[in-house]
């Protein structure tokens, strides 16, 4: 005769811890698992990172679209963070270089971490990063300024998309968020916004001038 003690807990409490376990794992990796999907599908504005423009970019499309920005410093952190320019236009497939300032207005040394998206969000699968200052903990010293160079380009593919192809113009935004809860080994570890800055922006001269047929100019 089976033990009903054994077939209620086979069936009805053991389902039970593997759901909760199951649930523990996913919320664990949660996090990760949406960056990963937002990636893949440009799902909320996410961008595409790449380590180069397309071979083939000097011969690019010669369609033009109109890439405004925006940008915003979250409560807390006592930052000015401006684009060097309100806007650019830009060919498809063409490596596009410019600027953003953040000016430390304390007499401290502030930490934050910038985060970023496009819109409209039909966008984001092809829109791509070669170079920017996001998604790591960047401090400036008391009264410190510092010029960040961005890279990007819009996919070729752009054009043939029956979605994305609708839109002339698209906005990238940035947000710089204090990072207020970091131990002093954790802010001294943080990178120095303002040297790396000069370091990549030194790094893409080097590359050459014919490689970023967009250099945008300030204004």
């Amino acid at each position: 005769m089976p033990n009903w003690r054994s077939s209620w807990y086979f069936g009805t409490v053991a389902p039970l811890f593997v759901a909760i376990a199951a649930m523990t794992v996913l919320v664990s990796y949660s996090p990760t698992l949406y960056r990963m999907f937002c990636a893949a599908t440009g799902l909320a504005g996410t961008t595409q990172r790449a380590t180069a423009a397309p071979a083939s970019s000097v011969a690019a499309n010669s369609r033009e679209i109109t890439v405004q920005f925006d940008t915003n410093v979250g409560n807390g952190l006592d930052w000015d963070f401006r684009p060097s320019q309100s806007s650019v236009k830009v060919k498809l497939g063409v490596a596009t270089r410019v600027t953003f300032i953040a000016h430390n207005r304390s007499n401290k040394t502030l930490v934050g971490r910038a985060v970023y998206n496009v819109t409209p969000y039909q966008v984001g699968p092809f829109f791509y990063k070669i170079q920017c200052f996001c998604f790591t903990n960047e401090k400036l010293g008391p009264g410190e300024t510092a010029v960040m160079p961005v890279l990007f380009f819009i996919d070729k593919a752009y054009a043939a998309d029956p979605t994305a192809r609708l839109f002339d113009e698209l906005t990238l935004s940035y947000t710089f968020y204090p990072k207020n809860d970091l131990t002093p080994e954790a802010v001294r570890q943080a990178r120095d916004l303002a040297t790396g800055s000069k370091l990549e922006a030194a790094a893409i001269r080097q590359n050459g001038k014919q490689a970023f047929d967009n250099d945008a100019p300030r204004r």
